[in-house]
């Protein structure tokens, strides 16, 4: 093992001041006409979750095998006080969707089928995304940089936030022209977390997803602050689905983009130069985590901006994207 890559374990192994149970505590309050939730409860398990856009805004799908469980039809019918939207269910805990789940799960009247489920991003409102960067080993190696001795941070804002099957508008960005993919795994923190130690991180963890941490690398590149390349509206793609932490191996996932059908992007996880794990002790040494926000944590080889000068060939409108990771589905969107 190198001597930095030593040194930061040691650093992110040393046990922090907050315990798990200390940081259960929930944060916020109940939006109006939602349940009043003063704590709170266990996180939901062994649930494959979805933000789906209605008439009345964005709400919590579950999928089964007959389809996806509106839950806010479900639970208006049967008398439950369970979370509608993802951000709740996040922030207040299961308060009643199992046993939801289990007693409507398999109702057709209150099931949704995917064709006709319009997609809104699974996290809506974030107080925080965190962004890794260069934190593959062979994506540093293909942008001639060298492999990061401590994870490098850096971050997007909620105007980014996109779903599956969303579009970016990449012909109104008049300032940028070289856009370039990044497929990534999105860590979804569920509870607060301040300086906690490796071995206890990922129990804070609410969920993962596919992302994609779209860039404009001539943005990108004007400064040192890599930022304005990130954080164009619509530059943060999420979705479609919501993996609830038990369902994932987060250090052992095939990751595949590809561009028009064609792969350009295939590696697994398990190259990551700093796992999620670690990325979530060294962070929350750094600021507080809160339950909802957003940890993009790198991605593999196969940027465009890898490619030598004479082969890149920029994203342009008309392009179709995707993002596959593991058993977390299949990412879509369009530029326009």
């Amino acid at each position: 093992m190198k001597e930095s890559r030593r040194d930061f374990l040691k650093v992110a192994s040393v046990a922090g001041a907050g315990a798990v149970a200390a940081g259960c505590a929930a944060t916020g309050s109940a939006s109006d006409g939602a349940p009043k939730r003063v704590a709170s409860g266990p996180m939901p398990r062994g649930m494959t979750l979805v933000s789906m856009m209605g008439d009345g805004g964005a709400s919590l799908g579950v999928k089964t095998a007959g389809g996806i469980l509106d839950v806010k039809r479900a639970a208006a019918s049967m008398g439950s006080a369970c979370a509608t939207t993802t951000d709740d269910l996040i922030r207040y805990g299961d308060g009643g969707l199992s046993d939801l789940v289990r007693s409507a799960g398999s109702r057709s009247e209150f099931l949704v089928q995917e064709s006709a489920v319009r997609f809104a991003p699974v996290v809506a409102n974030p107080e925080k995304i965190v962004c890794v960067g260069l934190n593959y080993a062979r994506h540093a190696r293909e942008t001639n940089n060298p492999i990061p001795k401590l994870p490098i941070l850096f971050n997007k804002f909620n105007n980014t936030l996109n779903a599956h099957n969303g579009t970016v508008n990449v012909s109104k960005i008049t300032e940028g022209k070289n856009f370039d993919y990044e497929s990534e795994l999105v860590i979804v923190m569920g509870r607060t977390c301040s300086n906690v130690s490796e071995a206890d991180a990922t129990k804070y963890v609410f969920g993962y997803c596919n992302g994609n941490d779209f860039t404009a690398r001539d943005l990108q590149s004007r400064s040192s602050q890599w930022m304005i390349g990130k954080t164009c509206d619509g530059f943060g793609l999420l979705g479609p689905w919501l993996l609830t932490a038990d369902l994932v191996d987060q250090n052992n996932l095939p990751i595949v983009g590809t561009v028009n059908g064609e792969v350009r992007q295939k590696s697994n996880t398990n190259d990551m130069v700093f796992n999620c794990a670690q990325i979530i002790a060294y962070t929350s040494k750094l600021l507080t985590l809160q339950p909802g926000d957003l940890i993009y944590t790198g991605t593999p080889e196969g940027v465009i901006s890898g490619y030598p000068k004479e082969k890149q060939v920029w994203l342009k409108p008309g392009d179709k994207l995707t993002t596959t990771i593991g058993n977390l589905g299949t990412l879509s969107f369009t530029l326009t």
